[in-house]
C-alpha cells in the first residue's frame, strides 16, 4: 500500500486520475502541521519520504514564521508520527539551500536535518532509522525552473533571466527518486545523504528548454526572448551541496556521499561505513565542477519532456 498525504486537493485530484487503476495507492488531505493527523496517516506504514515543504526561496523571505512552522514544525511533527507508528525508515527530502543558508528556506531546511539527524539519538525501543537526502533542481519538478521556463514560452513570454552565468545541480525526477529510495535502503541512521548531481549554467538551462518547449507550443524558438531581472532576495550565484566542514566527515558511497552526523550517535556506525572511503577535504559547489556542455543540457531538458512530463 502507498499512501500520498499532502493539503493540494486539486493536485491529489489528477494524480487520482492519472494512477485510476491502482488500487495499492491511496491518497490523504493533511498537512504536516497536524501532529495527530500524520499519526493516524502513518498508521502500518514502513517507509516515509518526508516530501513536504515551503521551498520558494523569495516567498520564505517574505513569509519566515509560515515557513518555520512547515518546514521546522511540520519534520518535528513527521519525525513524532514516524515513533508512534514504529515507521522502520524516515527519509527528509532536504536542499542544496540547506549548505551554508543564506535565506530562511536554507536555515530551516537545516534545522530539519537537525531534527532528524537528532531523532536517532531519541528513539528508544522504537525501530525507526532517520536520514535526510540533499540535492540541488529537480527537472520537472513543481515550481522548478524548467517548470517556470516552460510556462513563460508556451505563454509566448519572454523567459526571464537572472544572471546567465550562475551555475545550478540538476538532476531528473527519475533520478531522484531512484537515489532517494537508495539511501533509504542503505541508511543506518543520522547520515545526510549528499547526491552526485551534474551542474548547468543557467543560460545553458534556459536556451535548452527554448530548444524544446516553443516547438511543443507551435513556436518559433528564434522568436523566444529572454528579459533580464534582478537576482532575487536570498539567492546565490552558485549551489553548494555540501560544506567543508560536512566533508571531513563525508564517506564517499558510490552515487552519493553520506555525510556522518557531527553529534555522537549510533554505536557501530563509524564501523557501517569503515569500507567506504574518505573523500577530500572541500566544499561542493556547483561553480567548482565542470559543467554539462549546451548539448548535454539540452539532450536531458528534452529527455525531461519525453518522459512525459508537461507544466503542472
Amino acid at each position: 500500500m502507498v499512501r500520498i498525504f499532502g493539503r493540494d486537493e486539486t493536485k491529489q485530484f489528477y494524480q487520482r486520475q492519472h494512477y485510476r487503476d491502482q488500487r495499492e495507492i491511496r491518497f490523504l488531505i493533511g498537512d504536516v502541521r497536524d501532529r495527530d493527523r500524520l499519526v493516524r496517516a502513518m498508521e502500518g506504514i514502513d517507509v516515509v519520504f518526508h516530501c513536504a515543504a515551503l521551498k520558494h526561496v523569495e516567498s520564505g523571505e517574505y513569509n519566515p514564521f509560515e515557513a518555520s512552522l512547515t518546514n521546522v514544525t511540520g519534520t518535528q511533527n513527521v519525525i513524532d508520527a514516524s515513533l508512534a507508528a514504529d515507521v522502520r525508515t524516515m527519509i527528509l527530502t532536504s536542499s542544496d539551500k540547506a549548505a551554508n543558508p543564506t535565506s530562511v528556506m536554507g536555515a530551516t531546511k537545516l534545522l530539519a536535518e537537525k531534527l532528524v539527524t537528532a531523532a536517532t539519538n531519541y528513539r528508544g525501543q522504537h525501530p525507526t532509522t532517520f536520514a535526510s537526502v540533499r540535492f540541488g533542481n529537480v527537472l520537472g519538478s513543481r515550481g522548478s525552473a524548467l517548470d517556470l521556463f516552460s510556462r513563460q514560452v508556451a505563454a509566448g513570454a519572454p523567459v526571464t533571466v537572472t544572471d546567465p552565468s550562475m551555475t545550478r545541480f540538476v538532476m531528473s525526477i527519475d533520478r531522484a527518486v531512484e537515489l532517494m529510495i537508495r539511501a533509504a535502503g542503505i541508511a543506518r541512521g543520522g547520515e545526510v545523504f549528499v547526491f552526485k548531481m551534474p551542474v548547468a549554467r543557467l543560460g545553458d538551462l534556459v536556451a535548452a528548454t527554448i530548444a524544446v518547449a516553443a516547438p511543443a507550443a507551435g513556436l518559433d524558438p528564434a522568436t523566444v526572448s529572454t528579459v533580464p531581472i534582478p537576482t532575487r532576495a536570498g539567492e546565490k550565484p552558485y549551489e553548494e551541496l555540501m560544506t567543508e566542514d560536512e566533508s571531513t566527515r563525508a564517506r564517499d558511497v558510490g552515487e552519493m556521499y553520506a555525510v556522518l552526523p557531527s553529534i555522537e550517535t549510533l554505536p557501530g556506525l563509524l564501523e557501517a561505513y569503515a569500507d567506504a572511503p574518505s573523500i577530500p577535504v572541500g566544499a561542493y559547489r556547483s561553480d567548482r565542477v565542470a559543467p554539462l556542455s549546451a548539448a548535454e543540457v539540452t539532450r536531458l531538458v528534452a529527455e525531461t519532456f519525453g518522459s512525459g512530463w508537461a507544466p503542472a
